[in-house]
Parts: structure tokens; sequence; C-alpha cells
């Protein structure tokens, strides 16, 4: 596979180091546990939309665009990492912010909002949880075009065909460490919510013929709706890059028990994990979807899903700023 005949910006230096978490496999007595630290990815606190972000602003650059244009919840990873590559590409960039939890957007918040302040965001626009994102983004790049600029719309968590790329990429990346370091692994685990990411790595290994089970921790969609959505971004995806691999939908594994009363609202399997993660690793989660599909990896340990001589990776997706803005669950 080439990826090299398309557009791409560079927000990293290399690749993100996969580390096995010794202290967190012996706590578990269960598989031997590694974590590829995406969070470790460039931009402005890193996460996983920066390899998203690298394919997406090329193809906004390509098009001429001034002004790039997004969506996401109240604290949203993807909204700080667009608006930071906005501001190394020396672009406008203009945020739409969902309040999905009624009453929970504040303009004096910490965590991603202080960065959106920070990082200075040309226009915040907050709009009712369940409104209609890409209307509402339409809205704001009509007023864009009134003033002579040329807006890109980027989709939520910057998933669509050519950011999924970024994950394409990332399956890549990382057959290349395993090789290199003559690790086997059994089983990828990863946050799944806007589907790019996940859909991005099965599109990638399959198309390597690499055969290790990926299986999607849901942070807002019910099993059976995530499977559909990171399944159709499976194959745009491999449309676009015109790849001769088709994945099984057998493939995408999605479980949905970790979500708790909701996206983004706090469960003690979340507290617990983040709180494991930092006191026995030094490693940040955050409280949306990282901490959520560590909860999810625990507790399948603990139910004895795993064999205790498989070998597990683990994505961490960044969000660490995140955690900021739910101090009182960890004070």
């Amino acid at each position: 596979m080439n990826l090299t005949s398309i557009p791409r910006r560079n927000y990293s230096n290399g690749p993100t180091p996969i580390e096995y978490l010794e202290n967190l496999s012996k706590l578990l007595n269960g598989p031997d546990i590694y974590i590829k630290r995406d969070d470790q990815l460039g931009l402005a606190g890193g996460g996983n939309k920066t390899r998203k972000l690298e394919f997406l602003v090329a193809d906004a650059l390509k098009n001429n665009a001034d002004t790039l244009i997004t969506c996401g919840a109240v604290q949203s990873n993807h909204c700080r990492l667009t608006l930071s590559a906005a501001k190394k590409e020396q672009l406008d960039c203009h945020l739409v912010l969902e309040e999905r939890v009624a009453g929970s957007y504040n303009p004096q918040a910490t965590g991603n909002n202080l960065l959106y302040n920070l990082l200075d965001a040309d226009s915040k626009t907050v709009v009712p949880g369940g409104s209609d994102m890409v209307k509402e983004m339409e809205k704001v790049a009509k007023q864009v075009e009134a003033e002579g600029k040329k807006p890109y719309i980027i989709p939520m968590g910057g998933s669509n065909e050519i950011g999924a790329t970024g994950y394409v990429a990332c399956a890549e990346e990382i057959n290349s460490q395993l090789s290199e370091n003559s690790l086997d692994i059994d089983y990828i685990i990863t946050p799944t919510g806007s589907a790019g990411t996940h859909a991005g790595l099965l599109t990638g290994m399959g198309e390597s013929n690499n055969s290790i089970p990926i299986v999607g921790i849901s942070v807002n969609n019910e099993k059976h709706v995530q499977e559909e959505n990171v399944y159709k971004l499976v194959g745009k995806t491999s449309d676009y890059l015109k790849l001769r691999n088709k994945i099984d939908k057998s493939s995408v594994k999605v479980l949905g028990d970790y979500i708790g009363p909701g996206y983004s609202l706090p469960t003690d399997g979340m507290i617990e994990a983040v709180k494991l993660l930092s006191q026995r690793e030094g490693i940040l989660l955050d409280p949306v979807y990282t901490g959520k599909t560590m909860a999810g990896l625990i507790d399948l340990i603990r139910q004895g899903y795993f064999k205790k001589e498989e070998k597990v990776l683990f994505l961490h997706t960044g969000g660490s700023p995140a955690l900021y803005n739910y101090a009182s669950l960890f004070q």
C-alpha cells in the first residue's frame, strides 16, 4: 500500500512508541498489556485527531481554503487539535460546539475550552444537543463566504475517508514496529466514537493481511449502531484509497457495555482506570474516551476474556487536557 501520492502535512516527529505496561499487567494478572502512545502525537496536547488532520488539512490547502470549520462536543479534543493545526498553517478556524449534556457548556471552563480560548478560535458557536451539526457548520461557512473567505468543513472527529486515512497509515506504522521488535500481538483495543480511528485501523490492517482482531470500545453508540458506522466508513476509505482487499463485516467488533449513562458522563470504571494508569504507569488517560476504553479492557481481563499468555495492544488516543474539567472526580 502506497500512501505517498496523497497530500499530507507533517505534525509529528516519527512513530509514537509502543510501551509495555509491566505494572498494570502484573496487577491484573492477565495478558501482557502494551500501549500505543498516540497521546504523544504533535499539535497542542496531542491525540489521535492529529493523524487525521495531517490528511484533512492537506486536502484543505490543496483546495485553496483559508478557513477551517469543524464541530464537536463542548470539550472536544478534535476541535482543540483542528484549531491548533489552523494556527500552525495560519488559517482561520471556527468551531461549532454541541452541548450534548444540557447546561454543560461553561465559557469559563478549563480543559479543552481553556485551550480554545488560548489558541484564539475565530468563533465558537454553541448549539443544543441533537442539532444537525452539518447544517450548523454550513451556516458558519455561508457567513465566512460572505466575508470573502474560502471555508473547508471538517466533519466531527475528522472521521471521513480522508481523515480515516491517518489510521490506515498508523496501521502500517504499528505493523513495522511489531516486526522490528519481534512482538506478536493477539488483540488491539481502541476507543471508537466518530469511527475514523477504528475504521482506518481495520482498513490498514486488512490491506496488509494482518488478522489481529481489533476490538472497539464504544464511548457513545450502542454496539450494532457503532458497528454499522465503522463498517460504512471502512468501505468509503477503501474506495477512496482504491484498495484491493475488502473487509468482511464480521471483522468489525464493537463492545457497547462501557458507555455508562451517556457520552462524556463519568462511570466508576472510568475513574478507576484513570487512577490506575496514572498511579501504576505514570500515564494520563482522559475521562471521555481512553478512560472508558481502559475501563472496558480492565473489566474484560477480570472476566477472563483474554488468555493469560496473550498480548494486548491498547491504543491511547489522547485527550488528557479534558481531565482538568473533571477535576472534582479525582480530588
